[in-house]
């Protein structure tokens, strides 16, 4: 199921909506205040560390994640298994990629929709629930 991220419980963000946020997007910060519980998957918080530019990035990444408490969740063996079947599943006819399919992974495993702008990334899982996060 899809719908237009409106915040509210169990939610785990996609990489693109943090950095949305990170960039000033007030539509990314309302929506990341208005969420009770943050969630990101250990992958989404390495993607975010790996796409800083300098020292000071790096610090302000850390910051926006302490500031908004979010919750990291762990690759577990159940996620990877369950990432692994995604790629083989989806990897041809959907040009899944690794980190895709760690993301909606850790979002099933852990009970959670996942609210993203790369809806298309996804679309082809059909037990990952999702929220489409539009730039506004």
């Amino acid at each position: 199921m899809c719908a237009i991220c409106a915040g509210g419980d169990d939610l785990i963000f996609d990489t693109d909506v943090i950095i949305w946020a990170f960039r000033k997007k007030d539509s990314a910060e309302k929506l990341l205040m208005d969420v009770k519980d943050i969630s990101i998957s250990a992958i989404t918080y390495m993607e975010l560390l790996q796409g800083a530019l300098n020292k000071q990035e790096l610090i302000q990444i850390k910051k926006i994640l302490q500031v908004f408490e979010m919750r990291i969740l762990d690759i577990t063996p159940s996620v990877t298994h369950r990432a692994m079947d995604y790629v083989e599943q989806y990897a041809l006819s959907d040009s899944m990629q690794l980190a895709d399919a760690l993301i909606a992974a850790t979002a099933v495993e852990n009970g959670e929709t996942l609210c993203t702008a790369n809806w298309k990334h996804y679309k082809c899982i059909p037990d990952l629930e999702l929220e489409i996060f539009t730039v506004a």
